[in-house]
């Protein structure tokens, strides 16, 4: 039977897998995730009174920063040469029902020609634009949180399309 974990070598080993072989093709992920906070939070959030400054163009900022690093972070992840970054956010302004919170969605999509997939550049986006929300908000919710990080899309490449709705999970 052969092995679907292609980061291990004959001894057991990680070894970055060889892409010398593969392809060029144009590939695209596109990954989300959601910050749970105090109403209060995303009210200042959105009047631009949180005192380290603008939160969304500095979370924006760092998910570009951490899809273009995520080689530098995630062990067996090849340098690529992204040929697009977007991160765009989405505001739930009403307090859920049951925990009484409101959430800022973060959608990032990443784009390569290459021969290797984008899922990983797209999820560290996400994750690093949360992280940041989360730095630059700790002084008044120490409570945030955030979750759902998931891949929705991903297309190119001999594995083709993945979609997230299609595949039968929910969101």
């Amino acid at each position: 039977m052969n092995n679907p974990l292609t980061h291990f070598n004959e001894e057991g080993r990680a070894r970055m897998v060889d892409v010398s072989d593969k392809k060029h093709s144009t590939r695209k992920a596109v990954a989300s995730g959601h910050v749970f906070m105090q109403p209060e939070t995303l009210k200042l959030i959105q009047e631009g009174q949180i005192k380290k400054g603008d939160v969304l163009a500095v979370a924006q900022v760092a998910g570009i920063m951490g899809a273009k690093r995520t080689h530098e972070v995630i062990p067996m992840c090849h340098p690529l040469l992204l040929t697009g970054i977007d991160i765009s956010f989405r505001i739930h302004p009403e307090p859920d029902p049951e925990s009484g919170l409101c959430s800022i969605t973060i959608d990032a999509t990443v784009k390569v020609t290459g021969q290797t997939g984008v899922e990983m550049e797209a999820l560290t986006a996400v994750s690093m634009a949360a992280l940041t929300i989360y730095d630059m908000c700790k002084a008044v919710d120490r409570g945030m949180y955030f979750n759902d990080i998931g891949l929705l899309h991903k297309s190119g490449g001999k594995s083709g399309t993945f979609d997230k709705e299609t595949a039968g999970a929910d969101r």
